[in-house]
């Protein structure tokens, strides 16, 4: 959730005058006990989704479960999760499909919906069911609003009270349109700015049952907003919590583990560098083991499988590898566009060469190894022969497709020139982005693919960073062992 979702879901409540900012409700205060429905707001508990890590399954939380893990850091493996993934957020939580759950699930919702409908359109109208839905709202909204807000959850009962809804449907003056209304400017009032659109189209909506299920379905992810934004509030918590308690269990580990880890040593030892060897600019900022330490991390994005993987990134070892996956296709990408840029109708062409680029990346989002990807390039360039001849009118000159499409289909290869060029431009800007706090300027032939290449360089120092956190005086210590057995 952006930050300033949450002064607007937040702010309101912490003092006197909050409630006084929403709408005029259509009735008064008072309590009365209530019993579950089977409309989307029944399950008074939500359940969200942590996606599987590490090879392990997703697991279904609760809304009190991740608050609890949040105080405890009693999961560490979700916090190591979430400390070193920036884009790491629950999702909701679905039967799988076909599943007797959510065959279930979609039955009772329909029936309920259904059953609402007709209970409305009865004559006389009955309310039963309508009154139990606006009493599961309020319960919704204190998940929503948690309980830093108590002046306007209290604004809420006062004018989602039974009793007096009750009394209204039992005289017949209840206004179920007006409550609905009251829902949605509250709504509009708390919800993240990425949900405006969608709160806003709930007044286009003539039929109240449509409209009751609208407001059921956004108040379900708001909810999600408000989970995902604790996550993100005490992600430095977390990260704090999580290292220590790494690092502390790691010195309990080498107290009964004394056999060493060659692989990391070996890892090292091959990535050993000098101040002098080091990048321009970094040699009077960084000492001779941090441009070692910078190295090896590099190297694990281009591993040979003939080494064996450090012990110390094990855990990590999963995510690495999609992140190499990531960054092959990247640069798979970048390396299609440096050579269509050499193109008349590409380099004349703005438009047509962002278009190309995204079918690009479209081509090549599901390439996993370079086996794969040998036969993708086949399709790239039958595709960009297709466009390129589409511009001009006229078939490619027969010299002009034989260079183009043999400079594409090489760029599956890691020895091509050109994608040579790429990776050493993809490797020097991460190399930038370990040593600097922010990120440096987009390389050359990377802007069509700016986000992505923002996206897996966040990544990659994250999980850096966070392994340097824990192992950092590991490393040092092994690269001061290495020197001393040297010299």
């Amino acid at each position: 959730m952006p930050s300033d979702s949450v002064s607007r879901m937040h702010s309101s409540g912490s003092d006197g005058n909050s409630s006084d900012n929403f709408s005029s409700s259509p009735g008064a205060s008072s309590t009365m006990s209530r019993e579950r429905t089977d409309s989307e707001s029944s399950d008074k508990q939500a359940r969200f989704v942590l996606p599987g890590m590490a090879g392990s399954p997703p697991k279904v939380l609760t809304m009190n479960e991740v608050v609890d893990c949040m105080k405890n850091i009693q999961n560490m493996t979700l916090a190591h999760e979430i400390a070193i993934n920036p884009e790491f957020k629950l999702e909701p939580f679905e039967p799988p499909e076909n599943s007797l759950e959510r065959r279930v699930k979609d039955m009772v919702h329909r029936a309920f919906w259904d059953v609402l409908r007709e209970e409305l359109s009865s004559d006389p109208p009955c309310y039963d069911r309508a009154i139990h839905l606006l009493t599961d709202i309020k319960d919704y909204f204190e998940h929503i609003f948690l309980q830093n807000n108590v002046r306007i959850l209290q604004r809420i009962s006062e004018v989602l009270d039974a009793n007096l809804i009750r009394q209204q449907a039992e005289q017949g003056i209840l206004d179920f349109r007006s409550y609905a209304n009251f829902l949605i400017d509250i709504m509009a009032k708390s919800c993240a700015p990425v949900r405006d659109e969608q709160v806003a189209k709930l007044k286009d909506i003539e039929d109240v049952v449509d409209l009751f299920r609208g407001i059921m379905e956004t108040l379900t992810v708001m909810r999600l907003d408000v989970a995902n934004c604790l996550l993100q509030a005490a992600r430095g918590d977390v990260i704090a919590n999580s290292v220590e308690y790494e690092k502390q269990k790691f010195k309990e580990y080498l107290k009964v583990y004394t056999a060493g880890f060659p692989a990391t040593e070996g890892w090292l030892k091959r990535n050993i560098t000098t101040t002098s060897s080091a990048p321009a600019g970094e040699a009077t900022t960084g000492t001779p083991t941090k441009h070692t330490i910078v190295n090896a991390y590099l190297e694990l994005l281009d591993w040979q499988v003939d080494n064996e993987f450090p012990e110390l990134l094990l855990m990590d070892k999963e995510r690495i590898e999609t992140l190499q996956k990531r960054i092959n296709r990247l640069c798979a990408c970048t390396t299609v566009m440096a050579l269509a840029s050499g193109v008349p109708s590409f380099a004349q062409n703005p438009n047509m060469k962002g278009a190309f680029a995204r079918e690009v990346e479209i081509l090549l989002q599901d390439v996993h190894d370079e086996g794969h990807l040998v036969d993708s390039m086949e399709n790239i360039w039958l595709h960009m022969k297709g466009v390129i001849e589409k511009h001009q009118r006229a078939p490619l000159e027969s010299a002009t497709e034989d260079t183009l499409k043999t400079q594409i289909l090489q760029a599956a290869r890691k020895d091509s020139p050109v994608r040579g060029l790429i990776w050493k431009r993809f490797t020097t800007y991460l190399r930038m982005c370990l040593y600097s706090k922010s990120l440096p300027p987009t390389p050359p032939g990377f802007m069509e693919f700016a986000n992505e290449l923002e996206a897996v360089s966040n990544s990659f120092k994250s999980l850096t960073s966070y392994n340097y956190s824990v192992y950092g005086e590991v490393y040092q210590e092994m690269l001061t062992k290495i020197d001393t057995t040297s010299s």
